[in-house]
């Protein structure tokens, strides 16, 4: 019998590996029918995982994109970078003094693989002093395809 080359994810250690695949084949791998089927399976079994035993539903959006920023080693100047703005929104906004913009998150959304309402929730804001609260945007009725 032929041993599988992939399985359920059972262990973080399983986890961190298959991401790490996953991110070479994306990176790296072609288009063969073959690379993509691989990258497909892999998807699949990382976001049922991550659906298992995630807690970004008890993170409020900045704890949460402090979190992943932490989890891929990304400084405040990467993420303005990665959103093309300057370092200093990015600090008003890691500092809850600026909302997230729906662009942002559509980029932080697509970029971290994880869905729009992760990050479009009200949390709170600093406002000169005062406590105010961040609106979620609203959503969309179009959908937009974002090619990662």
């Amino acid at each position: 019998m032929e041993t599988l080359v992939y399985t359920i994810i059972k262990s973080d250690v399983q986890y961190k590996k298959y991401c790490e695949r996953l991110e070479y084949l994306v990176e790296n791998g072609g288009n063969t029918k073959a690379v993509l089927d691989e990258i497909e399976l892999l998807t699949l079994l990382i976001e049922k995982y991550d659906e298992e035993h995630n807690s970004f539903d008890d993170l409020e959006p900045i704890q949460l994109l402090k979190a992943l920023m932490k989890e891929h080693k990304m400084k405040a100047v990467d993420l303005a970078g990665l959103l093309g703005v300057s370092e200093g929104l990015v600090s008003d906004m890691l500092h809850y003094k600026k909302g997230l913009s729906k662009d942002t998150i559509r980029t932080l959304s697509a970029h971290f693989k994880l869905s729009q309402e992760a990050f479009n929730r009200p949390y709170p804001l600093m406002e000169a002093g005062k406590i105010g609260l961040h609106l979620a945007a609203k959503p969309q009725k179009t959908r937009k395809k974002i090619l990662a």
